[in-house]
């Protein structure tokens, strides 16, 4: 076949099909399929050997999102006019597509043939893509899904000089981190008692589009060996719920986190006497201060209803928790209060309440945290608070040989 009659081909093709090669975003890459290459019938009367017009150049183009784009404005930016790019967004929304979840981060793949788009595609997440082919008959749209490979991998590491740094060290990412001080966040204050020397190792499920690691999903089993050593494994109970215990079937979830904050330091602990930094003398300092940046999440350590929210004199910003048992909890010199907070609205475990900061009587930013039981405040590291739902006793034996074999596998495939 000469070269002008097999660009021929391909351009008729092209204009007939929308494209004869059909582009879609896998995992992590783009792929083709060959186009079918044959004989097209040419009209009567053509002559095979005249020279034939240059098929139109393809090209394929990166739309990047930013912050506020939809789908017919960022289309518009890349060159498609407004009427192919509302009938697109209005075929994808028609397949499924929530277009609603834009992010600043996704980007749309076109392609031209010449001046005429004949294909986008948008990646919605590793698991879904979507893809619109032009025909004669206006756009076609295809939905391409991608069943996640759930692989169960160990992890294990050694504290050197922070649990963050020791799980870069392992190459995983903080986000690996995050859930590990959530298993035993009732049982340890990371901020406070991590040494190095700690060490740390765990069974996790690891989310993959084909060869590329996307998510973490639950960790199975997890330990963490410090000045004592802490075991959670996690078993999902009657009615579908996934929680963490220790060997003995104890529910690590206590009705108390150790610490409002995920991470810090502390500069100042529960003392009656201490040297005030501002005020002079020495005073009584019924409160754990961590040092964090101004705007670091401040989360209620334990279910409540809010008592107050608002300027407290010295305190600053301020905001009080009332909880059950006659414990109440006090969070000051907020930079400011988490939406909607205000008087009798009620919070939940881990819920952010408001952001660090250094309103009132503060000499840097950091959170001033205090616990009062019967109206008398306490040291929150020495009290001891009411513990969580322990395994039911019907659902005992199974809990044990599943944190049998559990352990066993952990020891195994990630031991020091």
């Amino acid at each position: 076949m000469s070269k002008r009659l097999l660009a021929l081909a391909l351009l008729s093709l092209a204009l007939a099909g929308g494209l004869a090669t059909k582009l879609w975003r896998g995992p992590g890459e783009v792929r083709t399929s060959p186009p079918p290459v044959g004989l097209v019938e040419l009209p009567p009367g053509a002559d095979p050997d005249q020279d034939q017009p240059d098929p139109p150049a393809i090209r394929v183009e990166t739309v990047d999102l930013e912050r506020g784009d939809t789908l017919v404005r960022a289309l518009g930016r890349g060159g498609m006019d407004g009427q192919s790019a509302n009938e697109i967004g209005r075929l994808l929304r028609k397949s499924g597509a929530d277009l609603r979840r834009l992010r600043p981060d996704d980007s749309l793949t076109v392609t031209w043939a010449g001046e005429r788009p004949v294909s986008v595609t948008w990646e919605a997440n590793a698991w879904l893509t979507f893809a619109a082919d032009a025909t004669e008959q206006g756009w076609d749209v295809h939905r391409f899904e991608v069943r996640p490979q759930v692989r169960v991998e160990p992890v294990r590491g050694q504290v050197l000089s922070s649990l963050f740094q020791a799980v870069e060290d392992v190459r995983e990412s903080p986000q690996l981190v995050l859930r590990l001080v959530e298993i035993f966040s009732s049982e340890l204050d990371f901020t406070a008692d991590t040494r190095p020397g700690d060490r740390f190792r765990l069974l996790v499920e690891k989310r993959y589009a084909g060869d590329r690691f996307v998510e973490y999903g639950r960790i199975l089993v997890a330990q963490y060996l410090g000045a004592r050593t802490l075991t959670g494994i996690g078993f999902e109970r009657a009615r579908d719920r996934f929680a963490y215990f220790d060997p003995a079937g104890r529910s690590l979830r206590k009705s108390f986190l150790k610490s409002p904050l995920e991470f810090t330091r502390i500069t100042s602990g529960f003392t009656y006497a201490r040297p005030h930094p501002i005020l002079g003398g020495v005073r009584p300092h019924l409160a754990i201060d961590y040092a964090a940046p101004t705007g670091t999440p401040v989360r209620a350590v334990a279910d409540a209803v809010v008592s107050s929210a608002g300027w407290d004199a010295g305190n600053g910003l301020s905001v009080l928790l009332h909880h059950r048992s006659g414990y109440r909890t006090m969070y000051n010199h907020l930079s400011r209060l988490a939406p909607g907070l205000r008087p009798g609205t009620q919070v939940a475990q881990r819920q952010v309440i408001g952001y660090v900061g250094m309103t009132g009587l503060a000499t840097g930013p950091h959170l001033d945290y205090r616990v009062a039981k019967n109206g008398i405040w306490v040291n929150p590291f020495s009290e001891k608070f009411i513990p969580g739902e322990p395994i039911d006793t019907a659902e005992r034996p199974e809990f044990l040989t599943h944190a049998r074999t559990l352990v066993t596998r952990l020891e195994r495939e990630a031991s020091f």
